[in-house]
């Protein structure tokens, strides 16, 4: 990757020199305009606004600027010459209070559904001054493309003339279920998710996702990932797993390095930025210090998941992905650009039990002293709003329940935190300035917010924002989603299939139209969703039958068959909390959708029975937690009764326990026929309801079903690797530590292999490549444990 950045210099100051000579024919600047902009090119970066707008453009020695602040002159902040920090330290001191307050704030997830700009997006941007920009779903990257210079116009009409930066969370997988992943499945090039990104164990391949993700993004006017995820996923029961790149520290780091990489680097070295460019995308990692030990694997997007603990005082073996990952990049751009703390309250990891975003120790003293990070800190999304309930999807303001909204951005000022995810409001801001100015004086508070803005800035800066924050509508759609773009997502699909099972060689069977198929189809019931509504009852056709036709003949009765092809989902259970049980607001509870999926059986001791607490479980089959702690380790929220969140001798069903019983019915059907089971992990599972009933098994990770037949049929190879362990049961779940990884006992199938962290099978049987030995042997690393 180094050799790649070294090649572009010399060849851009080889280019520079002949330029230089031969006036490369052209006088300079020169202005084109497009529209509803205009270019300015130069030598130096080709400058972009709309005459509309009211920028003119100031010449100096042939050299053009924008005037962004109308004053006539060529303010430092204005002279792409001077550096990133010199120029956000100008802009800084120009901005008034609510200009900052603007900047701090980072809008609710917008959906761009048409090239104009809102009314309230309008008012984000004249009244609060926001600059920072989460979109979603978007109509079309031409849409895109208009609705960015749309939107840049507006900004370059305000008195300072600061563009938007606009951000986005993952958007190249083809699930889009939850709020974190709200942009995927769109017209955009389609990848494994990052579970499926991981199991391919190849940080090389995740640069070169990263090289096509950062230029798809800048083409949708994205300056800015709300990625990656590099929280080490030690639990295996939490609900955003799939989000992660495993449990393995080692693995994990790689593949930030490489993302990293990838995304903030400008591959076309540019004399002005360096490394960074209109080529770079700001990279914002998350969660520190790593949220993946939410006790009983609860997530802290709900009070219910609020706490992080540690039974092996691990969380230091949390941090190492940004420690030795993000924070120590390959390229040039040296750290990731910003940071997100996570929701939870790290349990007895401070002097205060206060949740990451507020948390002066983990933020100020952890982050920014202990670790060196001097780039922009960003809460997640909605820390600073009210809880209603630890069952309701709401604001999340762990550790500071009973403070006033404006004193939650003031604790959060006072952590270190430079930014607020999904406040579109600036007066709470505004106000938590008068706190600290009261508190330290106005000089004191002016460095204090000045340094947030600073920091806020220089991203836009190196991003190229000041000079061209403008798209090509038509260079945008050619460039998102590309055959070519396209092409490479499709063969990492590929590459993210596990083989766990292959029986007697039953795969691979060679496409004929005179073999014949069935894949059954799935059928799952209604079921509380993630935002709290109820997803209505589905009967699904796994794949296309034009699908199908491509490979082999499809029959829809077993006994017809040569063989066939189940398609399931690892088990749902929910997320471990009977809202219900425990709250008393009827407008609420009206409101909320909620499954019969949690049970307390009789005649088991249940220690809290009205608690609302209850298992996560990775089976189909019924569970009742009878290992699990009589006592959690923490416990605590202003509407609960008692600090217990034990769910000992509590039951729970899967939603989908149909998919473990049409496996075992297509194995009865088919008599001694294969059997391929095709199951879509979310997270790890116990594999002993399905294994002995199938003859080979495929693991996949939010992939396309044409991936999955091209394995089958022998057109690919498997090459993928477990990136975590298959747990042998419910009791080893119970028994591992939320905080530590590869600590489970193993499934082991009916062929002997052990479903551990890096197995995986291709045709001639169990993988042992450089991959594996790099990541199971660490010349005696320990996991960090005590």
């Amino acid at each position: 990757m180094l050799k790649c950045i070294e090649k572009n210099i010399i060849l851009f100051l080889v280019l520079g020199c002949l330029c230089a000579t031969t006036s490369c024919g052209k006088l300079f600047p020169d202005e084109d305009d497009f529209d509803g902009y205009t270019l300015v090119f130069q030598r130096g970066p080709t400058l972009g606004y709309n005459k509309n707008s009211g920028v003119q453009i100031l010449h100096e020695k042939n050299l053009a600027f924008k005037d962004l602040n109308g004053n006539g002159l060529i303010d430092i902040y204005e002279d792409w010459r001077l550096s990133p920090m010199e120029r956000a330290q100008d802009l800084a001191k120009q901005m008034r209070l609510p200009e900052i307050a603007g900047l701090m704030l980072y809008s609710s997830h917008q959906a761009v559904n048409s090239a104009n700009v809102t009314k309230e997006q309008r008012s984000f941007v004249e009244n609060t001054k926001l600059r920072h920009f989460l979109i979603t779903q978007v109509a079309s990257p031409e849409v895109a493309a208009r609705w960015n210079n749309n939107i840049q116009s507006l900004a370059e009409r305000q008195r300072l003339g600061i563009p938007i930066n606009t951000s986005s969370d993952p958007r190249h997988s083809t699930s889009n279920s939850e709020e974190y992943n709200a942009g995927g499945g769109g017209k955009i090039s389609v990848w494994p998710n990052e579970l499926g990104m991981a199991a391919t164990f190849d940080p090389e391949l995740m640069f070169r996702f990263g090289e096509i993700a950062s230029k798809e993004y800048r083409a949708l006017g994205i300056t800015t990932s709300l990625s990656p995820q590099i929280d080490i996923a030690t639990d295996p029961r939490w609900m955003r797993f799939n989000g992660t790149y495993g449990e393995d520290p080692e693995l994990v780091k790689d593949m930030a390095v490489a993302y990293c990489d990838a995304f903030q680097t400008t591959m076309t070295y540019d004399a002005h930025y360096g490394v960074w460019g209109n080529g770079s995308v700001n990279v914002m990692v998350k969660h520190w210090p790593g949220g993946g030990p939410g006790e009983g694997g609860r997530d802290a997007h709900f009070g219910r998941g609020k706490y992080a603990v540690y039974p092996n005082h691990n969380i230091e073996k949390h941090k190492y992905p940004f420690l030795e990952g993000a924070f120590k990049l390959q390229m040039g751009t040296e750290k990731a650009a910003a940071v997100m703390p996570y929701y939870t309250i790290p349990y007895e990891q401070t002097t205060v039990n206060m949740a990451c975003n507020f948390n002066k120790e983990i933020i100020s003293d952890q982050l920014r002293n202990d670790a060196g990070f001097n780039g922009v800190v960003c809460t997640d999304w909605g820390v600073t709003a009210d809880e209603l309930h630890p069952g309701v999807h709401s604001g999340k303001p762990w550790g500071l329940e009973s403070f006033s909204v404006v004193e939650r951005h003031y604790m959060a000022l006072v952590a270190g935190v430079d930014q607020f995810g999904g406040n579109n409001d600036n007066q709470p801001v505004l106000e938590a300035f008068t706190m600290l100015e009261n508190l330290y004086g106005n000089a004191k508070m002016l460095e204090r917010i000045r340094r947030s803005a600073i920091r806020l800035l220089i991203n836009m800066f190196n991003v190229g924002l000041f000079e061209n924050p403008y798209l090509d509508p038509a260079e945008s759609k050619k460039i998102v989603g590309s055959a070519e773009n396209m092409l490479a997502g499709y063969n990492a699909q590929l590459k993210s299939i596990v083989m766990l099972k292959n029986q007697r060689k039953a795969l691979p069977i060679i496409s004929s139209s005179l073999t014949k198929v069935y894949i059954p189809r799935r059928h799952v019931p209604k079921h509380a969703n993630f935002f709290g509504g109820m997803t209505p009852d589905t009967t699904i056709v796994p794949v296309p039958t034009d699908l199908v036709g491509r490979y082999y003949r499809q029959v829809f009765k077993p006994e017809q068959a040569d063989f066939a092809v189940v398609f399931i989902e690892s088990p749902i259970t929910g997320w471990g909390y009977k809202a219900s049980e425990t709250l008393k607001d009827t407008t609420l509870l009206k409101n909320l959708a909620e499954d019969d999926i949690y049970f307390q059986p009789k005649d088991t001791y249940i220690p809290e029975p009205n608690n609302g607490y209850y298992p996560i479980s990775l089976q189909y089959s019924d569970y009742v937690a009878m290992e699990a702690r009589p006592k959690s380790i923490a416990g605590g929220d202003p509407f609960e009764e008692t600090r217990n969140r034990s769910y000992r001798g509590k039951g729970v069903r899967a939603i989908n326990k149909e998919d473990m019983l049409l496996v075992q019915n297509v194995r009865q059907q088919m008599h001694n026929k294969k059997v391929i089971v095709v199951v879509d992990c979310k997270n790890p599972m116990v594999m002993s309801e399905i294994e002995p009933y199938c003859d080979a098994i495929l693991v996949t990770f939010g992939i396309q079903k044409q991936a999955v037949f091209d394995i089958i049929s022998g057109k690919a190879e498997p090459s993928a690797l477990l990136p975590f362990q298959m747990p042998k049961n419910m009791a080893t779940v119970e028994k591992q530590a939320e905080d530590t990884p590869h600590d489970m006992d193993c499934y082991v199938d009916t062929q002997g292999n052990t479903y551990d962290f890096a197995f995986g099978l291709d045709w001639d049987g169990k993988i042992e490549d450089s991959r594996v030995k790099k990541y199971t042997q660490k010349d005696g690393q320990e996991e960090m444990t005590e």
